[in-house]
């Protein structure tokens, strides 16, 4: 148990560290990528709109003033990003579940980091434009507007790739405790997002650019061309990358949905999707795994439903209902009981008494299954085993011989030191719900059976353990009644008429050996 706490601890804090590191990474990269572009942007702009000539002078004073507004902003983020990190996480590290204000936290930090990167972008852009105010107070405004639009593309781009970065620690919030709503931008938001920001933005650019051109006459057309093209690369790179994330960001839960679905079409109830997003995307991965759950429990009630009645019986309730009556059916039915259960019961332990009692029964209910049978019910130390019903068969007398030969023989070799008694016998019965409208049970009623539970009383006091009545042998199909041979007719415990006895002839022969 410590090695096993030990190794869930260190997991943790790898966990935690690849995600900040990966954080940090996303953080200075996005930033440093749209302080350059857009202040390349503000190079390829100032021929369009003012003195050429000047590009190269106001580049230079304001090339110092971007490294140190990158280092400084960068810093600062940096530090308030790893102070959150610290206030989120440590339910993580702690190992318990979190509180309400680090639940919160925790699934928030994209938005909070993307709103304090925003303010730190809007700061930027007064700054240099104040600084620039005194070259003109046109290029002043030139400056603020593009910072402004490179302050939301890098936004953006940065919101996506933090909840991207994110999604191990938002897995591990949402499981502990869903909220109430969404937290994050859905589908629709993020696909906003990505097209306006990454696209929208830099294409109003070159509109902009592309309307000066055409309305001013004295602007060079191959600045105007510079700028476009400029433009129209940032907008193809950045769209594309804002793209690529939101749908990764959507098609992965998905995915991992679908994927999910296939397992459980395949009859794999244990199916379950890690919930790692805040949007109605992850309340999709959460109706995924309540509807999973349902159907495990569906399949576990169904189970232990068709182990009490029998699943022929519970597949037939379930699927057109289950009311009270029957009908009649053709029908093949074997009756089996131990002998001397009551010395047993006072020889051996009770707990020995339910050992062999199940390995009995196990052995029953593989061999009449194996031949489509149902055992309809479990009668101390005895069993009543139908063919026919609620299944109809082509062959219930032929079904009902055939398992009761196979029966007898796997008795013999695998629960020794027990006596048994089989009966078989076969006919028109009636099958259907017997009992109240609050509470019945399947059974199958008639002549047959009652038959075949005098035919086992009779066959326990028997060497060959196993009698079928004629009656049985004249209505099995193909070659099962060549299997048995009639021995003598009888007249059973409360009939008025001689019933004919067969045995297996296997068993016969067996018997003859012995004597």
């Amino acid at each position: 148990m410590a090695a096993s706490g030990a190794a869930d601890e260190g997991s943790t804090r790898r966990l935690l560290s690849a995600v900040s590191r990966r954080i940090f990474r996303v953080a200075w990269i996005v930033n440093g990528v749209g302080g350059l572009v857009t202040f390349a942007s503000v190079g390829f702009l100032i021929p369009v709109f003012f003195d050429p000539d000047a590009a190269s002078r106001l580049g230079v004073r304001n090339a110092p003033l971007l490294v140190l507004a990158l280092a400084l902003g960068g810093w600062v983020l940096t530090r308030l990003s790893t102070r959150d990190q610290r206030r989120a996480f440590t339910w993580i590290s702690e190992g318990r579940a979190p509180t309400e204000a680090e639940h919160r936290l925790t699934l928030t930090l994209a938005g909070t980091w993307t709103k304090r990167l925003a303010i730190t972008w809007a700061l930027a852009a007064v700054a240099f434009s104040l600084i620039n105010l005194t070259h003109s107070a046109g290029f002043a405004a030139v400056v603020l507007a593009t910072i402004w639009l490179g302050a939301e593309t890098t936004c953006a781009l940065a919101y996506l790739f933090y909840e991207r970065a994110l999604r191990p620690v938002t897995a591990l919030a949402l499981a502990a405790r869903l909220p109430e709503r969404p937290i994050a931008p859905g589908v629709r938001g993020r696909l906003l997002i990505a097209w306006s920001l990454g696209t929208g933005v830099p294409i109003l650019g070159v509109l902009v650019v592309g309307v000066v051109g055409i309305t001013s006459a004295d602007v060079d057309a191959k600045y105007v061309a510079g700028a476009s093209v400029f433009l129209g690369l940032v907008a193809l790179g950045v769209g594309l990358l804002a793209t690529t994330v939101a749908a990764r960001a959507i098609a992965d839960p998905v995915t991992s949905v679908r994927a999910a679905l296939d397992r459980v079409a395949g009859g794999d109830f244990e199916a379950h999707v890690e919930i790692d997003d805040g949007s109605e995307v992850g309340l999709l991965q959460a109706g995924f795994n309540r509807m999973a759950e349902g159907l495990r429990e569906r399949e576990h009630i169904r189970d232990l439903f068709g182990r009490q009645v029998g699943r022929e019986v519970a597949r037939a309730a379930l699927r057109g209902g289950a009311r009270l009556g029957g009908e009649e059916r053709e029908i093949g039915a074997v009756f089996i009981d131990l002998v001397g259960s009551t010395s047993i019961a006072l020889a051996l332990p009770p707990t020995e008494v339910v050992r062999l009692l199940n390995r009995f029964f196990r052995v029953v209910v593989e061999a009449v299954e194996a031949e489509g049978g149902l055992v309809n019910k479990f009668e101390g130390d005895a069993a009543l085993c139908v063919f026919g019903a609620p299944v109809p068969s082509d062959d219930p007398a032929g079904d009902a011989l055939r398992a009761a030969r196979r029966l007898a023989d796997r008795l013999d070799r695998e629960v020794r030191g027990i006596g048994f008694g089989i009966g078989v016998s076969a006919g028109v019965a009636v099958a259907g719900n017997v009992g109240a409208e609050q509470r019945f049970e399947y059974t199958v009623i008639g002549d047959p059976v009652n038959e075949a539970a005098r035919l086992s009383e009779l066959a326990k006091e028997r060497p060959e353990r196993v009698l079928a009545s004629d009656v049985a042998l004249t209505r099995a199909r193909g070659e099962e009644p060549g299997e048995w041979e009639l021995a003598e007719r009888t007249v059973l415990r409360g009939r008025l008429e001689a019933t004919g006895l067969a045995t297996p002839v296997d068993r016969a022969e067996s018997r003859l050996a012995s004597e």
